[in-house]
């Protein structure tokens, strides 16, 4: 009977669907807990993770056995890729599963920032009124530029192009022949970075960590972005130099920025408080793919190929 370790949380009823019959230890606690991880994947035949799991080094010398990693999302910066091959390691990240979650709230969240009346509640109770100080800007008729157009990128331009959004991306690795910069909404301008960071009113980050996006949004990026622009980034932490960006927002040249995810996760307090008192902020804690539905699409997505790959070799 194949062994699966889960280390990070996933729906529960997926498991018990779509891994019947496996030796199935759950346990999302297992990644704050190192050593009883270690313990756990020798033997084992699969491990099923989320990003915070760092299959690597130690961890994959004790898991002698493993013959497929299952990632819960699509960013493989917490996985050694070229020592799972060696070793014949089979990594499936679940792709497609949660773009429509990331898009909702890259759109969502622009959005927010750009009106800024939704923190009005406890002046409004109070009864102060706040009417004059909360004139907020339409996404209707602003620019959006995407830093990277794979699929989460194009659903999210999908999203905003029906709110009337004008939209511009810049990624190298999709041909200027590629038929996505002409979809059915209306076309998507290709452009170089520099010209996308100057022009867009909100720029969205779409790229994984590498070491030629380490740093891509620094303090001269800023710069150069629009005054009271909006940036959103809920691709990989390291693609932003934050505190290049509390500064940015500090000094009133950005108009707001949401982060989802940061150079280091869980975020603790001595790393966070670069954002203290930084207004026109949003901090969430790694969420955007993850809503309700995504998390059954994702676990149903990393359940399935980890079945067939342990089922059908």
């Amino acid at each position: 009977m194949p062994k699966v370790i889960i280390s990070e949380f996933m729906d529960e009823a997926t498991i018990a669907a779509e891994l019947a019959g496996f030796d199935v230890l759950y346990d999302p606690g297992l990644v704050d807990r190192p050593a009883d991880l270690a313990a756990a994947v020798a033997g084992a035949d699969a491990l099923i993770v989320r990003n915070r799991t760092q299959v690597r080094g130690a961890l994959l010398d004790a898991a002698r056995d493993l013959k497929v990693v299952g990632r819960l999302g699509v960013g493989l910066d917490n996985i050694d890729g070229p020592a799972c091959r060696d070793r014949g390691i089979a990594v499936y990240p679940a792709t497609g599963a949660n773009d429509v979650a990331v898009a909702e709230y890259v759109v969502a969240t622009a959005m927010l920032l750009l009106r800024g009346a939704y923190g009005a509640t406890a002046r409004v109770a109070a009864g102060t009124w706040p009417r004059n100080a909360l004139l907020g800007r339409e996404i209707s008729g602003k620019r959006l530029g995407l830093v990277g157009f794979g699929a989460i990128a194009r659903e999210t331009a999908q999203r905003a192009a029906a709110l009337g959004m004008a939209i511009a991306a810049h990624d190298p690795f999709v041909a200027e022949s590629d038929p996505a910069w002409n979809p059915a909404y209306g076309i998507v301008q290709r452009q170089a970075l520099d010209a996308l960071i100057e022009q867009s009113d909100v720029l969205s980050l779409h790229v994984p960590l590498t070491d030629q996006t380490r740093g891509l949004i620094d303090a001269a990026a800023l710069a150069r972005m629009p005054e009271g622009a909006i940036l959103i980034n809920a691709a990989r932490g390291g693609v932003v130099d934050e505190a290049a960006l509390a500064e940015a927002l500090r000094s009133g040249h950005l108009g707001g920025a949401a982060l989802d995810v940061f150079d280091r996760e869980p975020l603790d307090a001595e790393a966070g408080a670069v954002f203290a008192d930084v207004p026109n902020l949003i901090l969430t804690p790694h969420i955007a793919g993850v809503t309700q539905e995504s998390n059954v699409r994702v676990s149903a997505v990393t359940a399935q190929a980890v079945r067939r790959h342990l089922t059908e070799r």
